[in-house]
């Protein structure tokens, strides 16, 4: 690829003067998958494999300072004629989607950076929930970047209206596309969103069409899928995250199916901005909206301007995040005892 390619993938003014901060003859490149401790860089001259430096890997203080996809590196080569490339340096994020990684372990793991929109894909079938829709909203403002609601398989359920009132409620001050891989309806005001320079992350449950509507957006099929289950259910192949450059410009990454998304790193109060926007009407900053006074949060769900369950589910999040980012806190301070240990 040439620097064209470069800047149509995303390059700008910022990521070149942070780069030429450094005195060192290094080749900028962006990560465009990774597997494990190999990465494949985009670079002005193509594709490259590479590895992390030990000084990088020595010097990280956790897994969130390596290499993710979207990442700009900089590289000491631009080829593999003497083996792996070697990533030096990783610039500075100017964004990223991340969660807690699945399991019982407490780590937040970084899914793509350097975003700026996160198309929020739900299928208006069996698997529409608006409580996963919730997490994921949290999560994708919390990320620095834009979150895109996009309702996939509209040939597959009649009562749209309904799904788009339940998706608004939820969904405030986001936009919503409602698609379907069948007739092609709704891809064009999809692609309205991608110009040259422009990084969009799908993210979603398996089965949810994501590799579908890419291989639409790409023009030809790059990501295999299987055909829909009987239960409307269709299942991809992906297993990892990947970037890719669409013919006109501009970047798309998909990412794997997450059948679960925990919340460390989130903005939940952002996600339920009009929760956040009554609490400040109650008479007192610390009211726990049970009984209280002139409790704002009360009378809304008493007159009907707040549903009590979408309360509820505020009130999980907000408990689960605290107490995720407690544990995520706890383990990193032991970790860095087992290690002064190490040391001495």
């Amino acid at each position: 690829m040439n620097n064209k390619n470069l800047l149509e993938l995303g390059l700008n003014e910022g990521y070149i003067k942070e780069a030429s901060s450094y005195n060192e003859n290094f080749y900028l490149g962006r990560v465009s998958v990774q597997y494990k401790d190999i990465y494949r860089i985009v670079t002005e001259e193509g594709e490259v494999l590479a590895r992390v430096s030990g000084k990088l890997s020595y010097s990280s203080n956790s897994t969130l300072d390596y290499p993710v996809v979207g990442d700009w590196v900089l590289l000491d080569r631009t080829d593999n004629k003497n083996g792996d490339a070697i990533i030096h340096k990783v610039l500075t994020r100017k964004s990223c989607f991340s969660r807690k990684i699945a399991g019982n372990r407490y780590d937040v793991q970084i899914v793509a950076a350097n975003i700026d929109y996160i198309f929020i894909c739900m299928a208006l079938n069996n698997d529409f929930n608006i409580n996963r829709l919730e997490r994921y909203i949290a999560v994708a403002w919390d990320s620095m970047a834009i979150p895109v609601i996009v309702l996939t398989k509209s040939d597959l359920y009649e009562d749209i209206d309904e799904r788009l009132r339940e998706v608004k409620e939820v969904a405030i001050g986001i936009d919503i596309l409602v698609t379907s891989s069948l007739n092609g309806n709704g891809y064009e005001k999809v692609k309205e969103y991608i110009k040259s320079g422009t990084t969009i992350a799908f993210i979603g449950s398996s089965g949810v069409g994501k590799s579908t509507l890419i291989n639409k957006l790409l023009n030809e099929e790059v990501l295999k899928t299987n055909s829909i289950s009987e239960n409307d259910k269709g299942r991809h192949t992906t297993t990892h995250r990947e970037l890719f450059l669409l013919e006109d410009g501009g970047v798309i990454i998909d990412t794997p199916g997450m059948r679960e998304l925990g919340l460390i790193s989130a903005d939940v109060d952002k996600s339920f901005s009009n929760i956040e926007e009554l609490e400040k009407q109650c008479k007192f900053s610390d009211c726990t909206h049970k009984n209280e006074p002139k409790c704002a949060i009360r009378e809304a769900v008493e007159n009907g301007e707040l549903e009590i369950d979408r309360l509820e589910r505020y009130k999980k999040l907000k408990r689960e995040e605290a107490y995720n980012l407690s544990k995520a806190k706890s383990q990193e301070r032991h970790r860095i005892k087992s290690s002064m240990k190490g040391k001495r």
